[in-house]
């Protein structure tokens, strides 16, 4: 499918706003969500789909995607998002890893927005450290990270602790999911992110943390459950003078 591109006074902008930021930092970093962002895909849930599939996991409940879409609905969806990575208590996370390619490799090829990549290229070559700061389970944005050149240590993602190698039952780090996401970075990096891009209202936090500038994405149509959380960002965007683009 081909989106739509970026319009050209975006990259004046971009260059415009890290050569601001280079006036005041010399290590710049950018920032961007995964699911809806950098590509027309949830990989997190593709993955766990995939999981109750193919992986025979021992910690599901008998209907585990309905119990999921539950507890993500309640008021408070993090613990939901942390329960993604609990399942995995007890695997390998090589295991985890391996099975998280296989899922991505079932979906290729992936709906990449072509500028989205063009941006983190460029921005790599301008080198300006890229992070993917996701809700998602991170191991199951890795892959797809990876096929924009971001390696697995510049995914912030919802994770729990690896001991010897195995996958644990606690919680690892922040939920990376509205203001998690802007602290999880600031932990990670000690620095603001000089552009930050993102689709929905989930994402609100990570952009307004942005040192220079702000971009709103969506591609979600009319009727889809993303519809009215992107459209909602765009309005944001629009109200405070932030970019916004509909692929």
């Amino acid at each position: 499918m081909k989106y739509k591109s970026f319009p050209q006074n975006f990259w004046t902008q971009f260059s415009k706003a890290l050569d601001q930021e280079l006036k005041i930092n010399s290590r710049p970093v950018a920032a961007f969500d995964a699911d809806g962002t950098l590509w027309n895909a949830d990989l997190g849930e593709a993955f766990f789909k995939w999981q109750i599939q193919n992986s025979a996991l021992p910690n599901l409940p008998p209907d585990p995607w309905d119990y999921y879409r539950q507890e993500k609905e309640a008021d408070d969806p993090s613990p939901a998002y942390l329960w993604l990575a609990q399942i995995n208590h007890g695997q390998s996370l090589q295991q985890v890893q391996t099975w998280a390619e296989s899922a991505v490799k079932a979906q290729e090829p992936l709906p990449i927005f072509e500028d989205v990549q063009r941006l983190i290229e460029w921005l790599h070559n301008q080198k300006v450290e890229v992070y993917i700061v996701t809700a998602s389970v991170k191991w199951a944005v890795e892959p797809g990270a990876r096929r924009l050149g971001v390696d697995a240590d510049h995914v912030l993602g919802v994770s729990t602790r690896i001991q010897d190698g195995m996958v644990q039952h606690q919680q690892d780090g922040l939920i990376t999911y509205r203001e998690g996401k802007a602290q999880a970075l600031q932990q990670k990096t000690g620095r603001k992110a000089f552009l930050c891009c993102g689709n929905t209202m989930g994402d609100f936090a990570l952009l307004e943390s942005a040192s220079q500038l702000r971009l709103a994405v969506g591609a979600a149509p009319t009727g889809h459950e993303l519809f009215d959380t992107e459209e909602r960002l765009r309005q944001e965007a629009q109200r405070r003078g932030w970019l916004s683009h509909q692929f």
